[in-house]
């Protein structure tokens, strides 16, 4: 790592399922606040309805509730090439007909200080992983009963 190497965090995605292919845009709100608040950064963000043969179609980041302006005008042409149709025709295998699939790729911007600060000193993160919220909810939930 030389002097000049940019701060860089982890990188992580998220496939989120839309029953019905319903978008409120409340979770996109707090996406917004989170880059806004420079804690991540969305790298890319696509989005596919699932038809009823379990064909997907990617859509376009546009109106999607008909009210004349672009919900995600905000991640209009976010992509930086490290998400595929693969990847998109994965995502939509994981829903049901009638919904959709948003595949959001972000880096995690508040780590890149502490991963350089590692990098600089000769160390390696060996190993790093993820816990569901779910499952932290119900692990949290089980310890009050």
């Amino acid at each position: 790592m030389t002097e000049t190497s940019p701060d860089v965090g982890p990188v992580d995605y998220l496939v989120v399922e839309f029953p019905g292919a319903n978008f409120t845009g409340e979770a996109l709100a707090e996406v917004v606040s989170l880059v806004d608040r420079g804690i991540v950064r969305i790298l890319d963000l696509q989005v596919a309805m699932v038809g009823e043969n379990g064909e997907f179609t990617a859509i376009e980041i546009a109106d999607f509730d008909g009210d004349g302006a672009l919900d995600l005008a905000v991640f209009e042409g976010v992509q930086s090439g490290l998400l595929d149709e693969d990847d998109l025709a994965e995502s939509a295998a994981l829903v049901g007909p009638g919904d959709a699939v948003a595949v959001l790729l972000y880096e995690n911007t508040w780590a890149g200080p502490f991963v350089s600060a590692l990098r600089r000193q000769g160390a390696d993160v060996i190993a790093s992983g993820r816990i569901p919220a779910d499952e932290v909810i119900e692990a949290l939930e089980s310890m009050e009963d």
